[in-house]
């Protein structure tokens, strides 16, 4: 019933939103620890909600040239999880993700634009792969800071990210029609991102 969701869509909020980067391109990484990857579909007349647990992804900061970042991020398909067994079971069939032949959704590039004054909001354009099929997507996110991690000694950036993308785009169309008119599954999805991620060790 819950379809896709892209990671690291967010990845790239830190690119244009950092306000102080180092002299040369620096490398984070998502800690998957503390970051979540959550959908959300109309379901009859409610909304059900969904995550992702298993994901990567990474992001290289251009301080010359902050619009223009090299992003990476994938998710484990098959570690979708809405709280209900059967229900991801067959989120995992042909009906939707099919994982066995998609195993991966992934997100690629990006650019930022509509920055705002402080750097704090903007948004993300970059190429969403979901059940073998590459769309353009467009991510609003907002930087929640950088900070020093006090345990692991690494600098951490935080970033929150949303869109919404219409499943029938990327080729799952699956649905059954109610007696009483209409559909059981709506069309579009809500992704909602909270990252945070570490910048990695140089060599």
């Amino acid at each position: 019933m819950l379809k896709k969701t892209s990671v690291f869509l967010a990845t790239l909020a830190v690119a244009c939103l950092v306000a102080a980067s180092p002299a040369s391109a620096a490398t984070y990484k998502v800690d998957p620890a503390h970051s979540s990857v959550l959908f959300k579909i109309r379901h009859l007349v409610s909304k059900v909600t969904g995550r992702f647990g298993t994901f990567e992804g990474t992001v290289e900061i251009d301080p010359n040239n902050r619009d223009a970042v090299t992003v990476a991020g994938s998710i484990d398909a098959a570690s979708i999880n809405t709280d209900n067994p059967k229900r991801d079971q067959h989120l995992r069939s042909q009906d939707f993700f099919d994982v066995d032949k998609f195993p991966q959704i992934i997100f690629k590039g990006g650019t930022l634009s509509d920055v705002n004054a402080d750097k704090s909001k903007g948004v993300l354009n970059g190429n969403l792969t979901i059940h073998g099929v590459t769309r353009p997507v467009a991510v609003h996110v907002e930087w929640l800071g950088t900070v020093s991690d006090p345990m692991s000694k690494k600098n951490k950036a935080g970033f929150d990210a949303t869109t919404t993308i219409n499943r029938k785009d990327f080729g799952i169309i699956w649905n059954k029609t109610l007696d009483t008119g209409g559909v059981m599954l709506g069309d579009d999805v809500d992704i909602e991102l909270h990252v945070e991620m570490a910048e990695a060790t140089a060599g």
